[in-house]
């Protein structure tokens, strides 16, 4: 399984930008497929994260009603869109995904919960 996200970059405060994780390797009908963030010296945050066939989207509160978690199934990507930037926001972003069964309610906010990754992408937002 391959995860490649892209689609970072510099952009000012209320700016936006879509990024994009490209999915390979296999079928994905049963996985989650989550956008993480990681802030330098902060640990990695949940931001959002999709079913790959339909169901549910659940996002960080951060980014409620700014971020869109979406999936074309026919080119096995899925994008956030991520609009009214902020520069809290500057973080790699990176892409995951998980196919197995979880207990916990809110196990797709945990990034230990996910098997697979993407290398990340940066995104900037300036002042």
């Amino acid at each position: 399984v391959q995860l490649q996200a892209s689609g970072g970059g510099l952009v000012q405060a209320g700016g936006s930008l879509r990024l994009s994780c490209v999915l390979s390797g296999r079928t994905f009908s049963s996985y989650f497929i989550a956008w993480f963030r990681q802030a330098p010296g902060k640990d990695r945050a949940f931001v959002a994260t999709i079913r790959w066939s339909a169901g549910p989207m659940y996002y960080a509160d951060s980014v409620k009603g700014r971020f869109t978690i979406s999936r074309d199934n026919a080119k096995n990507t899925v994008y956030l869109q991520m609009k009214s930037l902020k520069p809290e926001d500057t973080a790699v972003y990176y892409c995951a995904a998980d196919g197995t069964d979880h207990a916990s309610t809110y196990w797709y906010m945990d990034n230990n919960e996910y098997e697979y990754w993407g290398q990340g992408t940066l995104v900037t937002v300036s002042s």
